[in-house]
């Protein structure tokens, strides 16, 4: 780290010392971790690494936050609720990321609560609100969430740096949005297609598929992978398996995006711009049913 980075992290490190103790939002990213590192470096077993279980959870990501957490040190709880029990989140307008994260956050302030911590921390970095359109951070602002990243200026850029100096293994993971980032505003968010989606996206994980998403376009499926592995896609065994078991899990259609993995590109069926995950704006990309000439795997 530079100095002035090195400055910025001790200034971090100082504030979250100054208090009795943190409950950290954690979701085994690079944002959360480095913030429950900095947390442990300095409140020890006063720092608690906390992981709300959902149905837009996958639960690969609970499994690498608790591994994370032992990673680092921190004591790691978890709470479960369900974004579904609001109407709000379900009908899936754009403000579904501020439904999701009030209620999260609030599954934090219960624990912090009872385990007598007065401050919940997230991850929330100096890059967030320059990104356009993010209710999720109106939730944090108006439940008072201490975002030392943000407090102390520190970038994406900065984050990952300072997770490489931590050696920690989700130094370069990239962004992972949750379940219902996977199907477009306007259309419900269900039990049923989170189910599917998760299902989908560890088939090709187990596939060995690096950088993807599974999108559900109300029955259809639309595979995003990064460019590096578009060849792989794009290979005709690759597509009779894929048709065959995504359509086992309830999927009407299967299609391969050519535009390749983008965070965030799904849109209303009626709009022709999209709204990312981290708030930039593209138009949609051109959707190509490369399978349809393939005959079934089965």
């Amino acid at each position: 780290m530079d100095d002035e980075l090195a400055a910025a992290v001790d200034a971090a490190r100082e504030s979250l010392a100054a208090r009795d103790g943190v409950v950290v939002a954690f979701s085994g990213g690079v944002d959360s971790a480095v913030v429950a590192a900095l947390a442990a470096d300095t409140l020890g077993e006063n720092a608690v690494a906390c992981t709300a279980r959902s149905e837009t959870l996958p639960a690969a990501e609970l499994d690498d936050a608790r591994a994370v957490a032992d990673e680092i040190g921190i004591r790691h709880e978890t709470v479960a609720f369900s974004e579904l029990d609001d109407p709000a989140f379900v009908e899936n307008g754009e403000d579904r990321c501020y439904h999701c994260r009030t209620m999260r956050l609030s599954k934090m302030y219960e624990t912090a609560q009872e385990l007598g911590i007065g401050t919940v921390c997230d991850g929330t970095n100096a890059s967030d609100p320059g990104e356009g359109h993010r209710p999720g951070l109106r939730a944090v602002e108006e439940l008072e969430v201490y975002s030392p990243l943000l407090a102390h200026g520190l970038d994406k850029d900065d984050v990952r740096a300072v997770a490489d100096a931590y050696d920690l293994s989700v130094a370069d993971k990239p962004s992972m949005a949750c379940l219902s980032s996977r199907i477009p505003t306007g259309l419900e968010v269900t039990e049923e297609r989170l189910t599917r989606i998760e299902k989908a996206e560890r088939l090709l994980r187990t596939w060995g598929f690096d950088q993807f998403r599974v999108r559900d376009h109300d029955g259809l499926a639309r595979i995003e992978v990064g460019e590096a592995e578009l060849d792989r896609a794009l290979d005709p065994d690759f597509a009779a398996a894929a048709r065959e078991h995504l359509s086992d899990l309830g999927f009407d259609h299967v299609t391969l995006d050519l535009a390749g993995y983008d965070t965030g590109s799904v849109s209303p069926a009626d709009d022709t711009t999209e709204r990312h995950d981290d708030g930039t704006d593209e138009s949609e990309p051109v959707v190509e049913d490369v399978f349809r000439e393939y005959p079934s795997g089965g």
